[in-house]
């Protein structure tokens, strides 16, 4: 898999989709060349993570911001993927190496879904959030810069002590 560097200038827009873009190729190449069983594996006790836990996560963070709170759609066709309310981790703790692959094809979807809801919006388009404030169309894309970047330093120290492949 091969990650493109952002821009190093250019317009707002093309900078964060581009930041975006960049940490989901990252924490795709933290679980490329991976057998099922090696991605489930939780490398880091006592952490359970895991990086389909992490894949599996980044899914239900796409649908929430993008779909629920930039796009509107309710819990009844946008609820919870992994999770329930009797199983808050259930996106990090379910893992099961027969279902790998339909994670990461879930995790694309949502990411394609996400990038077309941002294109049909402008970045000063505002939503109201989670805590009854408004927030933009940029906040969630920024927001969502971090949240990846955070996990994908979790994803960096679950690769190497799986095979000690590390990486930028």
């Amino acid at each position: 898999m091969e990650r493109v560097d952002p821009p190093l200038t250019g317009p707002e827009r093309e900078s964060l989709t581009s930041w975006l873009q960049y940490h989901r190729d990252t924490l795709a190449m933290r679980c490329a060349d991976l057998a099922p069983e090696q991605l489930c594996r939780r490398a880091v006790p006592p952490s359970t993570l895991s990086l389909i836990g992490l894949v599996r996560h980044m899914a239900e963070v796409e649908r929430s911001w993008f779909r629920r709170v930039l796009a509107g759609e309710g819990m009844e066709t946008a609820g919870p993927i992994y999770y329930s309310e009797s199983n808050e981790d259930g996106d990090f703790d379910d893992t099961d190496p027969a279902t790998v692959e339909a994670d990461l094809a879930t995790w694309r979807a949502e990411c394609e879904r996400a990038d077309s809801i941002v294109a049909s919006l402008d970045l000063d388009d505002e939503r109201m959030g989670r805590r009854g404030r408004p927030i933009s169309v940029r906040w969630v894309l920024t927001h969502m810069i971090e949240e990846y970047a955070r996990h994908n330093g979790h994803a960096d120290l679950l690769r190497e002590c799986i095979d000690g492949r590390t990486g930028d």
